[in-house]
């Protein structure tokens, strides 16, 4: 289980700490090791998904598993996926074809560590290797359950989620964007993969619909939250605080929620988006305790 932390945002920091280390010893286990001819795509595929990171979306998976009384092994299996997919997006989203960014999680980004061919190669590996996961048995005895987790997460993923949201991103660059299309874009890229992180245990559980409902009601909220915040530390973080280059957005005219509406009311909409989140999860009662400290943990982060 996740350990009940303090109410206080260092306690949420050591409960996902613990979380997280459980999580990186099953991804260690499940990442191919490098050997044969093609060693270097493990390599590659090992270096970025093993950085030191929050973990913070298959962390919410392990959560909402827990509300249903999900086995852990199930519930780590799909987590351990979600950052697979997480990792494929970041690779891909750091390419110099998309954001050429440098810095990812205080090391050198995939394609400066390695070259840009194994970092595509990567990223396109690191995608498949979440299904194969998740399709197996281990995941979950019913295959209508598996089958269900890997059509969200396909929707997560393509063009109806991450790959939507940034082709959205790059139309936009250096163009005005209005709330509405920042918005879209943010849900699809950002809040589509932390939406299928919080469903996924509903899913494990066989919840029923109201409850599937308002774990995607609170994933909406809080992936919004969170990318807001996201934005704020790009203007106010460091870099060595965040492990990735700051002031890039301006620099590369994205349209963000802090351009749109100035610092103050950034935060100002982060917090009233928290504590949305937090009504979401009514139904739960003192169950999701932990999830609501985590949706206040999402606006008083540094990092």
């Amino acid at each position: 289980m996740i350990a009940q932390p303090g109410t206080g945002a260092g306690g949420v920091a050591e409960a996902m700490a613990a979380a997280a280390a459980e999580i990186d010893g099953v991804l260690q286990n499940l990442l191919p090791e490098p050997s044969g001819p093609e060693r270097r795509l493990a390599e590659a595929m090992r270096y970025a998904v093993l950085a030191p990171g929050k973990r913070f979306r298959p962390v919410l998976s392990l959560a909402t598993a827990e509300l249903f009384a999900v086995p852990r092994r199930s519930a780590l299996r799909v987590a351990v996926a979600v950052e697979l997919a997480h990792a494929y997006s970041l690779v891909h989203d750091d390419l110099p074809c998309m954001d050429d960014d440098e810095m990812r999680r205080g090391q050198p980004t995939l394609h400066k560590k390695y070259d840009e061919a194994t970092a595509v190669l990567a990223g396109d590996a690191l995608l498949p290797l979440a299904f194969e996961i998740i399709a197996h048995p281990e995941t979950h005895p019913d295959a209508e359950v598996r089958l269900e987790l890997m059509r969200a997460l396909a929707e997560a993923a393509g063009p109806r989620g991450m790959v939507g949201g940034q082709m959205i991103d790059l139309l936009v660059e250096h163009k005005p964007a209005d709330i509405g299309t920042i918005t879209r874009m943010q849900q699809l890229k950002t809040g589509a993969l932390i939406a299928f992180a919080c469903e996924a245990g509903a899913v494990l559980g066989r919840a029923p619909n109201t409850a599937r409902q308002a774990l995607r009601a609170y994933a909406r909220d809080l992936g919004l939250a969170f990318q807001i915040v996201d934005d704020l530390l790009d203007v106010e973080g460091s870099e060595e605080a965040t492990g990735k280059r700051v002031g890039k957005d301006a620099g590369l005219g994205k349209a963000t929620f802090v351009a749109l509406l100035g610092v103050d009311r950034a935060r100002t909409q982060a917090t009233m988006l928290a504590d949305q989140a937090l009504a979401h999860l009514d139904i739960f009662a003192e169950r999701a305790a932990f999830l609501r400290r985590l949706a206040r943990f999402v606006v008083q982060r540094s990092h």
